[in-house]
């Protein structure tokens, strides 16, 4: 052994508890190798200690935590619904209507269309025209409610944006009704998309008209002598309008116009007035110049 092999003196110091850890004795010699384990060299480091890690760690968080975050500057601080989650909102209640009636639905969006910021109100006639498409059946039991948020939305006094999405959602939702019941909601909604035909918004115009010419399918008798009369005033912006500065304004005049023509009609009543006396000379002659395809409809179905 490696005690036996050094002399006398060094074996009694050693024994005696006299000799210091760091004497020569101690030291391996330079070809001996000690076994390690496999594994990555370790080394005596103070900052791998479990404490120094945990510190080290708490740091980056702190360091990231009090980085800002990459959110635009035109958010504002408070937490905003944003269009996409609130319509998958109401996808949701739709499909689990188990947990909540779908009548609870319209009620909250009865509530947005009363809110007095403009972005609830627009959500809350967009989200209407989305259930009407979704659910069409549910709509119609329920249309008392719709129709009667749509026309507060024809109605909005500051924006332009909810009024053109309830132009939007009517037209669909009276192509889903096929235009019965309406009541008397047929007044108002004539009366208001009569005035905002001849809007300086190009997007208002082009909704007017697809919604005035569905009126004019959906009047049927109860509503026949109201609607002919709202034709007639309404006759000299069907005519300007045929001549647009929008394209597809114009072109969506021209449908109305046509879905028009039957209330555009003179009565017989006077049957001693000669052919040209019954007709309406302002008419034939704007048409005549602008439209003669449009004149040639009308003297082809007997309406001039």
């Amino acid at each position: 052994m490696l005690i036996a092999s050094l002399p006398k003196s060094k074996s009694k110091e050693l024994r005696a508890g006299k000799t210091d850890p760091t004497h020569p004795i101690w030291l391996l010699p330079r070809n001996s190798r000690s076994p390690r384990r496999p594994g990555p060299e370790l080394r005596p480091n103070r900052a791998s200690s479990p404490r120094d890690r945990r510190s080290s760690m708490d740091q980056t968080q702190r360091r990231i935590l009090d980085q800002p975050l990459s959110i635009p500057t035109a958010q504002p601080k408070k937490k905003r619904t944003s269009v996409i989650s609130f319509f998958s909102k109401v996808s949701w209640k739709l499909k689990l209507q188990k947990q909540e009636p779908l009548k609870n639905v319209f009620f909250n969006l009865a509530e947005r269309a009363w809110d007095p910021r403009v972005k609830k109100r627009h959500m809350a006639m967009r989200s209407l025209g989305t259930m009407a498409c979704e659910t069409p059946d549910k709509v119609r039991k329920y249309k008392m409610i719709v129709l009667d948020l749509l026309v507060r939305g024809l109605y909005d006094p500051v924006s332009s944006e909810v009024i053109h999405e309830s132009l939007e959602t009517l037209t669909v939702i009276l192509g889903k009704i096929q235009g019965k019941g309406l009541g008397s909601f047929f007044v108002d909604i004539t009366l208001r998309t009569r005035t905002l035909l001849d809007d300086e918004n190009d997007s208002l115009r082009y909704s007017a008209f697809v919604l005035f010419g569905q009126l004019a399918a959906f009047a049927g008798q109860k509503w026949k002598r109201f609607f002919t009369r709202q034709v007639k005033q309404t006759q000299d912006s069907l005519l300007t309008h045929l001549q647009d500065r929008n394209p597809q304004v114009a072109k969506a005049c021209k449908t109305t116009f046509q879905a028009c023509s039957p209330y555009l009609r003179q009565r017989k009543d006077y049957s001693f007035q000669s052919e040209e006396d019954q007709r309406n000379p302002k008419l034939c002659r704007q048409l005549s110049h602008y439209h003669p395809e449009l004149l040639q409809f009308f003297y082809a179905n007997k309406i001039l």
